[in-house]
């Protein structure tokens, strides 16, 4: 008679502490939790958990940051997930430029790099989403009144 299958997790003190804020923040009337059996954990489903989030957030470690557009203004930024509770991380995006954002976190502060150009002619750039990164440099000023 073969044995019966049955989930075993075993949870550690971080994915326990991280299905807890899932619930806390994501947790309404139609979310339930389910077995992945694809990611082998236990995922919360049917909720207004952001799908689209680039990075976790460096600043409330719960939210997820994601490229959001403004309603009032129609200007691109990013922002975190967990808006409504309280974290204020957010930073302004190029406005007139063609841009792609990636899923991979900058190695100096820990939020989400973009891929920008501004015409079809230049080529794609890469840089930081953050505007306070200590990567991302203020442009070097050349002219003819630095040589006098």
């Amino acid at each position: 008679m073969a044995k019966e299958t049955r989930h075993k997790v075993r949870a550690t003190k971080a994915s326990a502490l991280a299905l807890l804020n899932d619930i806390r923040q994501y947790l309404d009337a139609g979310a339930y939790l389910s077995w992945s059996e694809k990611d082998q954990k236990y995922v919360l489903l049917g909720s207004n958990a952001p799908r689209s989030g680039l990075v976790d957030c460096p600043e409330c470690r719960v939210g997820r940051l994601m490229v959001v557009r403004s309603r009032s203004t129609g200007k691109r930024f990013v922002g975190c997930s967990n808006y409504l509770n309280g974290c204020t991380a957010s930073s302004p995006l190029l406005q007139k430029a063609r841009l792609r954002a990636t899923k991979k976190p900058c190695e100096a502060c820990g939020w989400p790099e973009v891929i920008f150009r501004y015409s079809s002619r230049q080529k794609w750039s890469r840089q930081c989403s953050n505007i306070l990164c200590k990567t991302r440099s203020a442009p070097e000023k050349t002219g003819d009144a630095s040589n006098n």
